[in-house]
């Protein structure tokens, strides 16, 4: 099988080093990775889409619109398209790192109020555990 080429602007930023690291964020009680779990679940050319996307950011920050906004506070989304529907990976930056809350398939025009709260609640413990 063939792989479908990246848009030109995204193979220019992935020819640079990494501005950012990436790391999931960890449940202390449980040692779980929300976003690791829940993109588990997804078919595979969803998990690469949304990886791709996660890379292109990790290269090229500071990056806006289309591919990043900024949801709250310190929360920004990865906005990704997939064939049939929309996911949205929540993140906040930690010095030079980039910290994965939460991942969910959008399915209103707005970012769901629980969804951002999960963000938020994560963010939370991320800096003061």
């Amino acid at each position: 099988m063939k792989k479908a080429a990246l848009p030109a602007e995204i193979e220019k930023i992935l020819k640079n080093h990494p501005k950012l690291s990436v790391k999931f964020f960890r449940q202390s009680a449980s040692g779980s990775e929300p976003v690791r779990d829940w993109l588990r679940q997804l078919p595979e050319n969803e998990r690469k889409a949304i990886g791709e996307d996660i890379k292109a950011v990790q290269y090229g920050w500071p990056l806006g619109l289309p591919l990043v906004d900024h949801i709250e506070g310190g929360i920004w989304e990865v906005r990704t398209r997939l064939p049939n529907r929309i996911a949205r990976v929540l993140f906040a930056l930690e010095s030079d790192t980039m910290v994965l809350l939460h991942g969910f398939i959008k399915k209103d025009q707005k970012t769901p109020k629980a969804d951002k709260q999960t963000a938020l609640d994560r963010l939370k413990l991320l800096r003061h555990p």
